[in-house]
């Protein structure tokens, strides 16, 4: 298979190959090419996470109610439950 090779045409496609690449203007100190027509940006859509952002928070409506009434009840005011808040005030802030 070897024998097969035609040597003008190996010659021919490195010739055009080299053709083909920028001149050495506009290497880089390290050898590396520059193509100062690729735009390399990168494209990011914020609209949608701005428009999260901008929704408010979505409420379990039943947990909203079932806490209205243990507060009602005084069923949340014992002494862990006014612990636990008060080291999560601590801790987290109001």
């Amino acid at each position: 298979m070897i024998d097969k090779i035609d040597a003008n045409q190996i010659r021919e496609t490195l010739q055009k190959s080299a053709a083909q690449l920028p001149d050495a203007s506009t290497a880089c100190p390290l050898g590396a090419r520059v193509n100062n027509h690729t735009d390399a940006s990168l494209q990011t859509d914020f609209t949608p996470l701005i428009e999260n952002a901008v929704q408010p928070p979505q409420t379990d409506e039943q947990a909203v109610l079932r806490a209205r009434e243990l507060l009602a009840s005084g069923q949340l005011e014992t002494p862990e439950n006014i612990a636990d808040a008060a080291r999560n005030i601590i801790e987290f802030g109001i």
